[in-house]
């Protein structure tokens, strides 16, 4: 770890204003990338609002929009955000099988319209840097002008804590080793 992550204790009142912002909130928890914000409390209040709505409130159920957020840490290779949405995906009902594929960087197959649209705007955003006319079509008929626009916000979000994670070198809890190589 790069950097020092305070404690409440050692935190500015504006630190600790966004710190307990972020622990009465649906993750109870303060995000681990937001440890590292608190270094620019005005941003990182901004940032964990934004992924608090898109991990939450967005069109999509968890096990769609860990999708878009496993694409994502595969893409940064983000070793601790992959630990951790791993974790959620499964737990929102997310297929191991795509997940394996995702890690493996093969292609999962969907029985799912919306999941498959979900993955593939996420891995053109990523490899494409945007999406083509047809794709962006099929992914307004399936998931609509909302669920496109979060998507991006998905992809883009996750990306800043993907670097955040990458650059202060977070490590994985004790005992666990990475899965992405």
């Amino acid at each position: 770890m790069r950097l020092k992550l305070l404690s409440p204790g050692e935190m500015s009142e504006d630190q600790k204003q966004t710190y307990d912002e972020s622990i009465a909130g649906k993750r109870g928890a303060p995000p681990p990338p937001m440890m590292a914000w608190l270094n620019s409390p005005e941003m990182a209040r901004h940032a964990t609002r934004l992924g608090g709505f898109l991990r939450f409130d967005t069109v999509f159920p968890a096990k769609i929009s860990e999708i878009a957020i496993l694409v994502t840490a595969r893409h940064w290779t983000s070793h601790y955000e992959w630990f951790a949405h791993k974790r959620l995906a499964l737990k929102g009902g997310l297929d191991p099988k795509i997940i394996d594929d995702i890690r493996d960087r093969r292609t999962p197959q969907f029985d799912d319209p919306t999941a498959k649209i979900v993955y593939d705007v996420a891995k053109s955003l990523h490899e494409g840097h945007g999406v083509s006319k047809s794709l962006y079509d099929e992914a307004v008929k399936i998931v609509g002008e909302r669920g496109v626009v979060e998507i991006i916000g998905l992809c883009g979000y996750y990306t800043m804590v993907s670097m955040t994670l990458n650059t202060f070198e977070f490590g994985l809890p004790d005992g666990q080793v990475s899965e992405l190589a």
